[in-house]
């Protein structure tokens, strides 16, 4: 912005060169980070510190005119601010526990990111902090909800203010009415029915869930007219949206839900404006500004207006309020009325650092050296430290994990040559079927057994297996996986065999014989896997035996380092002895020489001046 309008002033101040603005008001920091693509280590340098503040605002100013709140006294509103605060209910505590077990692995790199990583984590975490019915429709509606508690001080305002027509604006950007639709169109035109998939639809084809659908239906059930409730995303066009906040100004239309993005800076709908309502949380401190500048504005007849806010206590919702509140402090430091403060520490994000690098001192070679050494040394380390690890997990492979390993798969090709006897003990017959055994009720119908199953699965509410009967020698249980996803059935014999449970009686029937019969696969796997685990041994044992391959270079550097170390601080330490001597041994007391030297002679002079110098 500087380079765009005080380019002048800056070749007048030398700083068109971003280095010669960034060395005046920034301090950089070199960090050596994993690369994006996980091997190796890359240098990064950002801003960690900036300072001089004052002076950056002074010249800033020049330019532009900041004005905030406390200095222009605007007929605004007062704020009065509502902090609600919903509890978990038990679905929502165990799903974050199951975030927690997602993070975990994805930390540890045993899963895909293109299967899960920490931004679809985050978003189901947001997803769960508003509602746990966005997971999975059929989770229950608590009470106590965020939405429940919402639509209840929606309605009490809505009832206060019935005399003066007060409207409310509800801002809420997940779940939004457009997002279901393009959800709905997707799954739509992605369906083929005559695909053996189609038969893992879920059990019952439901409308996507809304936040917004939800509060509307519940607030007309609740006495207010339909007709007084709109979406902000009904109005497609610039002529609508005018419509619409023309009704909203009027008091025809008295609860407004709408994004963000679509709500926030042009509307003005402020004249009846009683309450905003916070449902989520935005990702930057701006959007909340947007949000509470819609009533928070002149031209609204209330002396007093509310801003709720809602959060789910155990979910994501406490660390999002507490990032744009971080996001936040850093702004307000520097947009504001007051002499900002002389430094303040950017916001930025958390990077993996193993080495600190100083802004490079003018003139001696010896510093440039040093921190391109620093930064060498640094690498070698963290390289030598990864070689350890290594063997360290070698020596910790060959004499635990191997053989461990082996006894475990030994165990399973065992377990799994039982089960496969036990499924020849009890194999269908001829053109007909060998029966399930479905909570106490024995069925030798399919029909009847797989209609039995799917009703027998519902019971399943979440990670704990239920138990639903016994087929073909093996006993069955049912959890509901996947973030509430999806149905999985477990076969249990001496190992666990599991088919994922779908809509079609038949089409189940069929999944669970199919996974009793990857059995021989399985147990080609387990052997596979055992001669491997031999092989890794072997080579285990080889690699153990091997050096560190840059030791001579870590060695080298490091003792240059050292020596570099100690020649720079000698300079120094001999700098502080000097200027030591001259400040205490060498220069008399002034005051000394003005008491018995009142009239000094030229020659004294010249002996004051020798002795400076010296």
């Amino acid at each position: 912005m500087q380079r765009y309008l005080q380019y002048a002033r800056l070749e007048e101040m030398h700083m068109t060169h971003f280095d010669c603005w960034a060395s005046r008001f920034g301090e950089t920091v070199t960090a050596l980070e994993l690369a994006p693509e996980g091997k190796g280590y890359r240098p990064r340098t950002r801003f960690s510190r900036f300072f001089n503040l004052p002076e950056l605002m002074n010249l800033f100013k020049e330019v532009a005119d900041i004005k905030t709140a406390d200095q222009l006294h605007l007929p605004v509103p007062e704020v009065e601010y509502h902090n609600v605060v919903a509890k978990p209910t038990e679905v929502q505590k165990g799903l974050v526990q199951e975030l927690s077990e997602r993070a975990a692995a994805i930390h540890s790199g045993s899963v895909d990111p293109s299967t899960d990583n920490m931004l679809k984590v985050t978003s189901d975490g947001r997803k769960l902090g508003l509602d746990q019915r966005i997971i999975n429709p059929d989770f229950p509606d608590q009470e106590g909800s965020k939405v429940n508690l919402c639509v209840e001080n929606i309605l009490q305002v809505w009832k206060d203010g019935e005399a003066d027509k007060l409207t409310q604006l509800v801002f809420c950007d997940i779940s939004t009415p457009q997002a279901a639709s393009k959800m709905k169109k997707a799954v739509n035109t992605n369906i083929d029915t005559s695909s053996p998939e189609s038969a893992m639809l879920p059990m019952e084809e439901k409308a996507p869930f809304t936040v917004y659908d939800d509060i509307r239906s519940k607030l007309i059930a609740r006495g207010v007219p339909a007709e007084q409730i709109a979406f902000i995303h009904d109005a497609n066009t610039e002529v609508k949206k005018k419509e619409l906040f023309g009704k909203v100004r009027s008091g025809q239309v008295r609860v407004l839900l709408g994004s963000t993005s679509k709500m926030g800076a042009g509307t003005n709908v402020q004249d009846r404006l009683v309450a905003i309502h916070d449902v989520d949380c935005p990702w930057r401190p701006g959007d909340l500004q947007q949000r509470k500048g819609r009533i928070e504005r002149q031209g609204n007849q209330n002396e007093k207006v509310h801003v709720f806010r809602y959060v789910t206590e155990g979910t994501f919702d406490a660390y999002l309020w507490q990032t744009v509140e971080n996001k936040q402090k850093f702004i307000s430091q520097i947009m504001s009325s007051k002499s900002p403060v002389r430094s303040c520490d950017d916001v930025d994000e958390v990077a993996l650092s193993f080495a600190e690098i100083k802004a490079l001192c003018a003139g001696d070679p010896r510093i440039k050296e040093r921190m391109d050494l620093d930064v060498e040394v640094s690498k070698l380390k963290i390289m030598k430290a990864d070689y350890k690890s290594k063997q360290y997990r070698l020596e910790d492979n060959l004499l635990r994990h191997f053989p461990e390993q082996i006894e475990k798969l030994k165990g399973y090709i065992q377990a799994i040559q039982e089960d496969m006897k036990t499924l020849e003990a009890h194999p269908h017959p001829t053109d007909g079927f060998a029966g399930m055994t479905v909570l106490a009720d024995d069925l030798t119908d399919k029909d009847n057994a797989g209609a039995a199953l799917i009703e027998a699965a519902k019971k399943a509410t979440g990670l704990d297996p239920v138990e639903v009967g016994t087929y073909r020698g093996f006993q069955m249980s049912v959890t509901l996986e996947d973030f509430g996803k999806k149905y999985v059935l477990t076969m249990q014999g001496r190992l666990r065999h599991q088919a994922t449970l779908g809509s079609d009686p038949r089409g189940n029937l069929i999944r669970l014989d199919n996974a009793l019969a990857q059995m021989s696969q399985r147990l080609k796997a387990f052997q596979t896997q055992l001669d491997e685990t031999y092989h890794q041994q072997e080579a285990a044992k080889a690699e153990l035996d091997k050096p560190f391959p840059y030791e001579e270079e870590l060695r080298d550097k490091t003792a240059r380092l050292i020596f570099l170390d100690a020649e720079l601080n000698l300079d120094a330490n001999k700098g502080g002895q000097q200027e030591q001597v001259v400040a205490k041994a060498a220069r008399p007391s002034v005051l000394d020489k003005l008491r018995s030297q009142p009239a000094p002679s030229r020659t004294g002079k010249k002996q004051k001046r020798h002795e400076e110098v010296r």
